[in-house]
């Protein structure tokens, strides 16, 4: 689909066969020198993340296990609280900061707490839910959900270049390469 003028472009499309061409076309791309490289594929394939993005930083684990320490921050003082200064009860001479009966309720919310960190931190790493993509208007994009592989050369690439790039994706096998407006 070609775009007017007016229609500012978001990149190139390539869409091929199958997952060993796509991870070719990455790695030649990688070569060339393209670093803003996005995949589009069915399922996941092996090694094509490292092949597009090799230096990632992963928050994620540093999220849950920033939640968990909360979590059990949290666990802990809320029943402090409550067992020591908003409702003191003296059961069976037993002090009112009788913490081993705190342990399960402490870990079970800071359980609670890592979950949440981990599925948040998720959900920021893969930038979900994105309800629009410019990749959307790209033809035969609706095969990505199904049997479709494709590439997409963004650009705000250094390298990039609309007749280079759509050449260079050309020569690398693919079905069909194709303008992607915004």
């Amino acid at each position: 689909m070609p775009t007017n003028k007016a229609t500012p472009l978001y990149g190139i499309a390539a869409e091929f066969d199958d997952a060993d061409k796509l991870k070719q076309a990455a790695a030649a791309l990688r070569k060339a020198g393209y670093t803003e490289v996005r995949a589009f594929t069915p399922y996941w394939v092996e090694g094509l993340t490292e092949l597009l993005s090799p230096r990632t930083f992963n928050f994620v684990p540093y999220l849950a296990i920033g939640g968990l320490f909360l979590g059990l921050l949290a666990g802990f003082l809320l029943q402090y609280y409550t067992s020591v200064v908003s409702y003191p009860l003296n059961v069976g001479g037993r002090p009112l900061n009788s913490w081993p009966s705190f342990i399960l309720v402490t870990f079970e919310v800071g359980i609670l707490f890592a979950g949440v960190g981990t599925v948040l931190g998720f959900f920021l790493q893969t930038n979900l839910p994105l309800p629009y993509h410019p990749m959307f208007n790209a033809p035969r994009f609706e095969l990505a959900s199904r049997d479709g592989f494709f590439l997409c050369v963004e650009v705000t690439d250094k390298k990039f270049n609309l007749d280079k790039t759509k050449a260079l994706l050309q020569s690398l096998g693919s079905l069909n390469v194709s303008e992607v407006p915004c």
